[in-house]
């Protein structure tokens, strides 16, 4: 009974403190501006399909996308089995559900293929961040608590699947002993092979069993709670995410509407003027961003394809998506913060622009998208990007000498180009 009250009392406290952290990162997220994304759910529902469910864009990399594939679906399946482990916390029974008969087999032999696969894709995974450093996996944005976090999620995956396998092996021996609370059940393709290395003393097999038990169902429950605090959040973000993806097609760049209303005034006299006056061009702070903006930010996973993808950033450029949306996030998480002290947001003298995201990063990007089309869940840094360029332009006066150049030909020109109009056809006449 006591062992049940303590695995009563850790369900409760995960769940509550799960709860508790994901409504405060639903309310960042709705502190950023609204935006129609809800048309279309029939594209919408397939675009998720294809690309949270299916992986699709994963593949252009095939070798990791196989990996990742074995850690997704393994890891997922694999916690299909919680629910036979939290009815046995809590009852005090021992695989209750194999009444099921050779179809619990099945099960047991499949979660143990796929721990096997989860165990290897992340023993890779490791060896490629931490021994073969792959560019994408170290470079400065990552330095100190990305790195740390990455590493520490896998070494937890590790951990947990070396202790599900470890804790079927004694189960397994067990039940070759005859010991009456180890019934015979399931089967064991891969911890069968552990067998040889544990004890023959059924008491040492139990604690062993028991201990590897805990080990797992805790760390399943801290695993939890560590998913809300760190990248690995797009576990849960990637589905809605790639379902609220912007649908038009990439180059189709949205005007603001406060400056259309300004412009058709202007071309026809006869519409009557604009009403109100929007807070602010363009965007200095996260709170300037929409929601999707915002969850965008919440579900990168800093897997660094747009950065690889970056032309900017393979020129040697500052610029990196990927630390585009990681700054996004410690700003709206930092804001978040701020009102939970404060109990509304309380200027603290910071923004996005200058703060945490230089003006060389947003007149470094090029504006081609490829960073939009490398990531796997359809996170778009490029608007964010965009909006920064429109406030330092529209509400500062402020742009590279080359833009205002071009600006000022515009203005005299009527083209970007320093030419009069009048001598624009010449080149004709070479």
């Amino acid at each position: 009974m006591i062992g049940q009250l303590i695995f009563g009392v850790l369900l409760i406290a995960s769940l509550l403190l799960f709860f508790i952290n994901a409504k405060k990162i639903y309310r960042n997220i709705k502190l950023g501006k609204a935006v129609n994304r809800f048309d279309r759910p029939s594209e919408r529902i397939k675009t998720m399909l294809l690309v949270a469910f299916g992986q699709k864009k994963m593949f252009k990399r095939p070798i990791p996308a196989l990996l990742h594939l074995f850690v997704y679906v393994g890891f997922c399946i694999i916690n299909i089995e919680m629910l036979e482990i939290v009815t046995d916390g809590l009852f005090g029974t021992h695989r209750v559900f194999s009444f099921m008969g050779g179809f619990y087999d099945f099960l047991i032999y499949s979660f143990e293929i796929l721990a096997f696969l989860v165990l290897t894709g992340c023993v890779i995974f490791f060896i490629r961040r931490n021994v073969l450093k792959l560019k994408r996996l170290n470079q400065a944005e990552l330095n100190n608590w990305p790195k740390t976090d990455a590493n520490l999620i896998l070494i937890a995956e590790i951990l947990l699947m070396s202790a599900f396998l470890l804790m079927n092996a004694a189960d397994a021996k067990l039940q070759s002993l005859g010991d009456p609370h180890y019934h015979i059940a399931g089967a064991f393709p891969i911890s069968s092979y552990l067998m040889g290395i544990l004890p023959d003393t059924a008491s040492s097999l139990v604690l062993i069993e028991r201990f590897c038990w805990w080990f797992h169902i805790i760390g399943v429950f801290a695993f939890l709670n560590y998913l809300v605090v760190s990248k690995h959040l797009h576990i849960l973000l990637a589905f809605p995410n790639t379902y609220f993806t912007r649908l038009e097609p990439k180059g189709k760049f949205d005007n603001m509407p406060a400056v259309t209303a300004e412009v058709k005034v202007m071309l026809d006299p006869s519409l009557p003027p604009p009403t109100g006056e929007p807070s602010r061009f363009g965007v200095k702070d996260a709170l300037d961003l929409t929601w999707k903006n915002l969850l965008d930010a919440y579900t990168c996973t800093e897997c660094g394809r747009c950065t690889s993808a970056c032309p900017a950033n393979i020129t040697g450029k500052l610029l990196s998506p990927r630390k585009i949306m990681m700054d996004t996030r410690d700003r709206i998480s930092e804001i978040g913060k701020n009102i939970d002290k404060n109990g509304s947001f309380q200027d603290d003298g910071k923004s996005l622009l200058d703060t945490y995201i230089t003006r060389e990063e947003i007149w470094a990007c090029t504006s081609c998208n490829a960073c939009v089309e490398q990531c796997p869940v359809n996170i778009n840094p490029l608007e964010i990007i965009i909006g920064l360029r429109q406030y330092a332009v529209m509400e500062e006066s402020q742009a590279p000498s080359s833009i205002n150049n071009m600006f000022s030909n515009l203005e005299n020109n009527g083209a970007p180009w320093k030419y009069a109009q009048a001598d624009r056809a010449n080149w004709t006449q070479q």
